[in-house]
């Protein structure tokens, strides 16, 4: 498996004919890529485990409208798109990601609303058995397609953000920045666009929203002391080490995530999200190469963290140990770190400076 190429790879999994002969496949590769990453990281890297994990996810929808077809329900009764939230929906999965998705469909004449309800409900509870079975652990905050929530069809899906829209409060924001960095993975792109469109729309209308959006968005905050001193774990088996995942690389995520949705922009990936607010100007090239080296580095440590397999399922507590806080990478981290501070203030600053030019 070792010296398989990218392409013998994905051939390996498209042809696979059940979720345990993916496994297999999956394990394999999760051993290589570790080994790669450990020793040689790159950004190239990264984005190659995203391919796979695409590559996995798709799959495992395939066989699922064929186990379905086989059982005697017929094809899919409308198309539908499977969205990915989260890491996923941004192209950022660690080797270790968990399920962030949600199921959209078109409306139909032809059927019923409990006729489609029926036929997606069996197509989703396939598709996480597959997820399953190949140890992607199910959300703990819910935001999965098994959730009636989040498998709704279009004009639902629709309904609801504007519902959420319209009433900011904590919970609907954080749903609301949920969609925002939706994408569509397998089937009808169509139906993915006009929600986050329509989302846009909305904030490019009505702005006072990203007021809302803000106070979410700068929740979780860098951890750098005053005196720019790491912030590390004092408690628990993670004592003394360090929480990469919202000490760092959550934080810088939404930041750039708001800037973007300020701007109007409806890329999902952080690295293209900054890319673009360079080049529609919205940011100085200076700023857009040093939020990009501090994102790099966050991808990098997080990469790096301890994983484990708890019911067969691939986890992490998302946090360095403190024996891997070595001088080089607390010189790396810091540097991250103090990007993401002055990304956080400007985020904020860009926000209320909006608010005002809109009073003005």
């Amino acid at each position: 498996m070792k010296h398989l190429s990218m392409e013998q790879i994905l051939e390996r999994i498209y042809l696979s004919e059940q979720f345990d002969e993916m496994r297999i496949a999956r394990d394999q590769v999760h051993e290589m890529f570790r080994e790669h990453l450990l020793f040689s990281h790159t950004p190239e890297l990264g984005r190659q485990v995203n391919v796979i994990h695409d590559a996995f996810i798709q799959r495992t929808i395939e066989l699922a409208e064929h186990i379905l077809e086989d059982e005697g329900y017929g094809k899919p009764p409308v198309p539908y798109a499977f969205l990915l939230f989260g890491s996923g929906g941004r192209s950022e999965q660690t080797l270790w990601s968990d399920q962030d998705n949600g199921l959209v469909y078109a409306d139909s004449e032809e059927h019923s609303e409990e006729q489609l309800e029926a036929y997606f409900t069996k197509l989703v509870d396939c598709i996480l058995e597959g997820l399953d079975a190949l140890g992607y652990p199910p959300c703990e905050g819910n935001v999965i397609s098994s959730n009636k929530q989040w498998r709704k069809p279009l004009a639902g899906y629709i309904d609801m953000m504007m519902g959420w829209l319209q009433e900011p409060d904590w919970e609907n924001v954080r749903y609301l920045l949920i969609l925002a960095d939706m994408r569509c993975i397998y089937g009808a792109q169509s139906l993915a666009d006009p929600i986050k469109n329509a989302f846009l729309a909305y904030v490019q209308e009505q702005p006072d929203i990203l007021n809302y959006l803000l106070s979410n968005t700068l929740h979780h905050k860098i951890s750098l002391g005053v005196f720019g001193q790491l912030i590390t774990e004092r408690y628990g088996e993670d004592a003394g080490g360090f929480d990469i995942k919202y000490g760092a690389y959550i934080p810088i995520v939404n930041g750039i995530r708001l800037l973007a949705i300020q701007a109007g922009i409806a890329h999902s990936s952080t690295w293209q999200r900054i890319k673009l607010l360079k080049d529609n100007s919205f940011i100085a090239e200076g700023l857009a190469n040093e939020w990009s080296e501090a994102f790099d580095i966050a991808l990098k440590l997080r990469d790096l963290t301890p994983f484990q397999l708890e019911n067969e399922m691939y986890t992490t507590r998302g946090r360095l140990g403190a024996d891997q806080l070595t001088k080089e990478i607390k010189h790396e981290l810091k540097q991250c770190l103090r990007a993401g501070v002055e990304l956080q203030k400007y985020v904020k600053k860009s926000i209320v400076s909006h608010k005002e030019r809109e009073k003005g």
